[in-house]
Order: C-alpha cells, then structure tokens, then sequence
C-alpha cells in the first residue's frame, strides 16, 4: 500500500507539473522528485520482501494493509509540508517579501 499511495502521488504530482512546466514557479519539480524517490525506495522494500515472503507477499492481513496505507498517506503528507517549506523559503511569486515589506513600512509611518 505504501508504494500504491506513493506512486499515485508521484504520478499526480507529475501530471500537474507537466501541464504547468513552461510557466511553472511553484517549484513542483522538487515535489515530483520527492515522490518518486519515495516510489523507488518502496519498490525496492517489496523487492526484498517479496523475495523473503514469496507468494505470501501478496495475502497481507487487514491489519497490515491498514497500517501501511497510513504510513503511505504519512510519506505523502511529509513530501507535501517539505515541498511548501521549500516554496515558503524561496518565495518565488514574492508574496511573503511583499507582506513582510508592506508590514514594515505601515509600521514606520504610524
């Protein structure tokens, strides 16, 4: 489930990046690497496991199946808050300059 849930981030997030990719400022790039670097580790995780488990690793119990469905949606929410930690820091629209510039000067004349 984890790798499901990655893979359709990565996927998502790379068709959202595709069609925005000419004018793109939002740095989506980063967030399609993230997930796709997530998708690669996971695959590589049911690589090996399968190899441990054989064809048990195809009739998980309910259980497990749940508890990787939330670590997946976890690895996906982490992506999401690094991405807007990266978009909040380089600012690229310069939104978070302009309030803090605004803010300032408001400030001095009063």
């Amino acid at each position: 489930m984890t790798l499901l849930v990655t893979v359709f981030a990565a996927i998502i997030s790379t068709i959202i990046w595709y069609m925005n990719a000419p004018k793109s400022k939002m740095k989506l790039g980063s967030l399609c690497l993230m997930y796709w670097g997530a998708s690669l580790m996971w695959f590589v995780d049911a690589l090996f496991e399968y190899a441990k488990l054989g064809s048990g690793y195809f009739t998980p119990a309910p259980a497990e199946m749940l508890n990787d469905f939330y670590l997946g949606l976890s690895v996906a929410a982490l992506g999401l808050i690094i991405w807007l930690v990266i978009v909040l820091i380089k600012d690229p629209k310069g939104v978070i300059k302009a309030t803090l510039f605004k803010k300032v000067t408001t400030e001095g004349e009063a």
